[in-house]
C-alpha cells in the first residue's frame, strides 16, 4: 500500500488538465463541439504534454491547469493522424516529466493504472490489468496495428496516461469500450517513440505517405459495412454516400469488415477516384469518391 501511495505521489503532478477551444467553423466541431476538456502528461522535459489528437483538433486556444493549480497557455506542435496521439507544448514549464515505456517491454497481467484529470482540477485514479494488445478499428478512418486493453476504467477525461507499476507511461487514453473485462482502449507510446524525431521536427509523419481519407462513419453489420454517418463537406458527403448504404466493394475489391475498408482506403492517395459499389433501395448502386486528405480537411 504504501508503495502504491508513494508512485501515485511521484506520478500525480505529472498530470494535467486541458482545455481546448475551436472554432465554430472548424469541420471537427459539429463532431466534437467547439470546447473540449482532457487529461495530458509531461513528458521528456517540464514543457512537453502528451495527450490525445481529438481534444486539440483545430484548437485555436489551449489552456493547461497543472497539478499544484498554476495555468499556462499551450500550443500544439504535434498531431499524428496515423495513431492519435498529440503533443502540446507548455508557455511556462511544469514539473518534472514521466518516462515512457514501449509497450512491448510489457506483458499480459500486468498490472496498470489510469491517472486522469477531472473537474475542479481533481485527479482521479484507476487501477487494473492488460488483457489485450490486439488491432483495434474504429468507426471514423481510424485504426490501430497494436492497441492496449485494459480493465482499468477511465474515470477522469481522454489523454490520460497509463501508467506501469514503476510511474512509466504506457499509452495514451482514447476511448471508454464499456465492456465486460475490457474497459479502456490506450494508444501505445510506441507510436510516439518510434518516430519522436520525425514528429517534433515536423509536426506530423512525413514518411508515411499520404492516404485517402472520405470522412464516413461505419459499423460492420453480420458480415456487411454499414454507413453510419456522414461528416459534413467530407468527400463522401458530396459524392452522394448516405447513411444506411451497405458497402459492398471498393475498386471492384469486396469489402466486408471495417479493417478490410480501411486498408483498401488506405491502398490509394488523396485525389484517387474511388468506385464504391453500395446496396440501397434494394439495388447496388455506384458511387464515385474522389479521396481527400484528412489532414488538409482538418488543418
Amino acid at each position: 500500500m504504501n508503495a502504491s501511495i508513494k508512485l501515485l505521489e511521484a506520478v500525480t503532478p505529472a498530470v494535467v488538465s486541458l482545455t481546448a477551444q475551436i472554432s465554430e467553423n472548424h469541420p471537427s466541431s459539429s463532431v466534437l463541439g467547439t470546447e473540449r476538456h482532457g487529461s495530458g502528461v509531461l513528458i521528456d522535459s517540464t514543457d512537453l504534454v502528451l495527450t490525445v489528437n481529438y481534444i486539440v483538433l483545430g484548437a485555436s486556444r489551449v489552456a493547461v491547469t497543472l497539478a499544484d493549480g498554476a495555468e499556462s497557455e499551450a500550443k500544439v506542435i504535434v498531431q499524428d493522424f496515423d495513431s492519435g496521439i498529440a503533443v502540446i507544448q507548455l508557455d511556462s514549464p511544469g514539473s518534472r516529466g514521466l518516462q515512457l515505456r514501449p509497450s512491448t517491454e510489457t506483458a499480459l497481467g500486468d498490472d496498470v493504472a489510469i491517472v486522469a484529470a477531472a473537474p475542479e482540477n481533481a485527479r482521479r485514479v484507476s487501477d487494473g490489468v492488460v488483457v489485450s494488445f490486439a488491432r483495434f478499428d474504429a468507426n471514423w478512418e481510424y485504426s490501430l496495428d497494436r492497441s492496449i486493453m485494459t480493465t482499468a476504467r477511465n474515470a477522469g477525461l481522454g489523454g490520460a496516461p497509463l501508467i506501469d507499476a514503476s510511474g512509466h507511461v504506457l499509452g495514451v487514453v482514447s476511448l471508454d469500450l464499456g465492456e465486460i473485462g475490457r474497459s479502456t482502449l490506450a494508444i501505445p507510446v510506441d507510436y510516439y517513440l518510434d518516430h519522436k524525431d520525425e514528429l517534433l521536427q515536423h509536426g506530423r509523419r512525413i514518411s508515411r505517405p499520404p492516404r485517402a481519407w472520405v470522412g464516413i462513419f461505419c459499423y460492420t453489420f453480420r458480415n456487411h459495412i454499414v454507413v453510419a454517418g456522414l461528416l459534413p463537406g467530407s468527400p463522401a458527403e458530396r459524392a452522394g454516400l448516405k447513411p444506411g448504404d451497405v458497402l459492398l466493394a471498393i475498386n471492384g475489391q469486396e469489402v466486408g469488415q471495417r479493417h478490410e475498408l480501411y486498408e483498401t482506403l488506405w491502398s490509394s492517395q488523396p485525389g484517387h477516384r474511388l468506385e464504391f459499389s453500395v446496396f440501397r433501395e434494394s439495388a447496388v448502386q455506384q458511387v464515385s469518391v474522389t479521396a481527400g486528405d484528412a489532414e488538409r480537411f482538418f488543418a
